[in-house]
């Protein structure tokens, strides 16, 4: 039962550094999957760090990457989205990033159209799955502006043991300037908190701080994600969470957190049809 026509495409953005970004694509993608959804990720970081947690680790090797794919839609030859999408054992897409897509934040800046490379992409692709979730590299470059012009909305991972200050303002600024230059219909879905250490206080304050300075304006999700060395060694092994440490606290915070996404998702969409039928 596909109600869904399209996907719904979410960016996963902070321009800082660290904030457990790749994780969060990586556990809320395989968590969606493992509620049946279908479920495309795509890697807009030349690190390829989203590439190489789901297990690629040569990337070199790669045939068609993001960059490819960008470089195709550029110069306007056939696109080769569906031969570049490689298959996780764990039920999830994923379009590949590596380190020659660093060159792509050069040659969009001459591009025609040059905010909606990436959207062209995600269009031809919208139709085949549920959720497309994009990684994004640490920055406000050009290449992340295309993730914001392609995506629905975006959530925000912020590190639960840092008061996200002026980082946390940028971001949001940056969001508002797409919303009113490029993409009109783009929505902050939530902020999540990760790498939290759960014994602390400094994670009550984090999380009190921004629900008093973003609250009225931003959903901050209940779930939390906390600290755990498993967590990091999943990206090692090339496998989620779930797999890795089933049962721990992280997969089970991940597991709420996925499905406070579809809950929002949902109401969304009755929302959307309520205001259609209006």
């Amino acid at each position: 039962d596909r109600q869904m026509k399209e996907a719904k495409t979410i960016a996963i953005c902070n321009q800082k550094g660290g904030v457990a970004k790749t994780n969060v694509t990586v556990n809320l993608g395989i968590g969606l999957a493992n509620q049946g959804k279908k479920v495309l990720t795509l890697d807009t970081d030349p690190q390829g760090d989203l590439t190489t947690s789901l297990g690629w680790r040569d990337t070199e090797k790669l045939d068609i990457t993001m960059a490819t794919l960008m470089k195709e839609t550029i110069l306007n030859e056939p696109i080769h989205t569906r031969e570049g999408i490689l298959h996780h054992p764990e039920g999830i897409d994923l379009i590949p990033a590596d380190l020659e897509l660093s060159a792509m934040e050069m040659t969009l800046v001459t591009a025609m159209s040059r905010e909606y490379v990436l959207k062209r992409i995600v269009q031809d692709l919208k139709k085949d799955y549920d959720y497309i979730l994009i990684d994004t590299m640490p920055s406000l470059g050009m290449i992340t502006i295309n993730a914001l012009a392609a995506a629905d909305s975006v959530i925000i991972p912020v590190q639960a043991h840092y008061l996200p200050t002026k980082g946390m303002t940028q971001l949001i600024k940056t969001i508002g300037k797409v919303q009113r230059q490029i993409n009109s219909a783009l929505a902050i879905e939530g902020v999540i908190l990760t790498m939290a250490d759960v014994r602390t206080n400094m994670t009550k304050t984090v999380a009190e701080t921004i629900r008093e300075q973003y609250g009225s304006v931003l959903r901050i999700y209940r779930n939390v994600i906390p600290f755990a060395i498993a967590a990091a060694e999943t990206s090692a092994e090339g496998k989620s969470i779930y797999t890795h440490a089933k049962g721990s606290k992280v997969a089970k915070a991940y597991e709420a957190f996925t499905k406070e996404v579809l809950v929002n998702a949902k109401k969304q969409r009755t929302q959307a049809r309520s205001a259609q039928c209006r």
